[in-house]
């Protein structure tokens, strides 16, 4: 199976680095790089075009990221929430995202690329944060192609050496490919129960939005807190009236002056409620201990058809430097 997987390569060569680089940057996970690796090598020896290998990864990566850009465009922060689902690492996929991008802006798309998990929600992330097509087109063609350089430039400066790596695998045949292939489930299976084990970790007794509004409506005045981050409540600007702002890092310092004894309501935008639920977690070993997650979070409150508020973020230097095409 190696020498016809190599052979297909080579006399594929285009065609099999447009598929796999189209595939995984729409967010499967079938990494790309050692295929653009072997493709550099292969050019090295004359067997592959190089420019035109180029020019296919670039064109696989424009392709899909457009894709998750209109989306993002369209449908904002449905599209996140959609992506979190059915990530293999709930409580970061989103995150780690954000806050590059409060720090880069749109210039995380020249990076996105070399982080693991940002490649897929970098695109929809800008574009729903309102970056524009042309300043995307530029700069996520950029960190396309850096990686894609990368990636190739290596296997052609090392072409001897992966030859004989190649070599190897053909002479092993059906059994090593056996062996990679084997490595790429467990390792599925492996973000797979670290995902299960993170939700399992997280259960704790929620409170409904029922709930929620009847104490409100009784006078028990829960403190209510939104521990989304500032790139969230950009995307989505509803708020429940009253809630304290403070991100997962600082609902610490957000709640230093509540005393412990009373009762909190944490809510989030994120399935299962990942982040209110560490927050409370968090929150609970501080010494509080009316503390619940608001069950299904801010869509579910906002779906009953209880009263929300709305942040004005278009005046906010991220929203102003987004428009620019920081």
């Amino acid at each position: 199976m190696a020498h016809e997987i190599i052979a297909l390569i080579a006399q594929y060569g285009l065609l099999v680095v447009f598929v796999n680089v189209l595939v995984e940057q729409a967010g499967v996970p079938v990494p790309a790089v050692p295929t653009l690796i072997v493709a550099g090598a292969l050019s090295a020896g004359g067997r592959l075009p190089l420019v035109a290998v180029l020019l296919a990864a670039l064109l696989a990566c424009l392709i899909s990221d457009l894709v998750w850009y209109c989306a993002g465009r369209r449908f904002g922060a449905g599209v996140m929430r959609t992506i979190c689902r059915i990530s293999l690492s709930p409580d970061s996929c989103v995150k780690q995202s954000e806050l590059r991008f409060q720090r880069w802006r749109g210039r995380v798309l020249l990076i996105a690329k070399f982080v693991p998990g940002l490649s897929t929600v970098a695109p929809p992330l800008v574009g729903a944060m309102g970056l524009r097509p042309g300043a995307f087109v530029l700069l996520d063609g950029a960190g396309s192609l850096l990686w894609a350089g990368a990636a190739v430039g290596l296997g052609y400066a090392f072409a001897p050496q992966i030859d004989a790596v190649l070599a190897m695998l053909e002479q092993a045949g059906t059994l090593a490919m056996e062996l990679l292939l084997g490595l790429l489930a467990l390792y599925i299976a492996a973000k797979w129960w670290q995902r299960r084990r993170l939700l399992v970790a997280l259960r704790m007794a929620r409170i409904s939005v029922d709930e929620l509004n009847d104490a409100i409506a009784a006078g028990r005045n829960p403190v209510v807190v939104d521990v989304r981050s500032e790139a969230s409540r950009l995307l989505d600007t509803r708020v429940i009236p009253g809630a304290l702002l403070a991100d997962l890092d600082g609902v610490q310092l957000a709640l230093a002056d509540v005393p412990p004894e009373r009762e909190l309501v944490i809510y989030c935008s994120c399935p299962n409620e990942v982040s209110a639920a560490k927050a409370a977690k968090l929150l609970m070993s501080l010494g509080y201990r009316r503390v619940r997650p608001l069950l299904g979070g801010l869509d579910a409150w906002d779906a009953a058809g209880y009263a929300v508020e709305r942040l004005s973020p278009t005046d906010t230097p991220a929203a102003v430097a987004m428009r620019q095409g920081a």
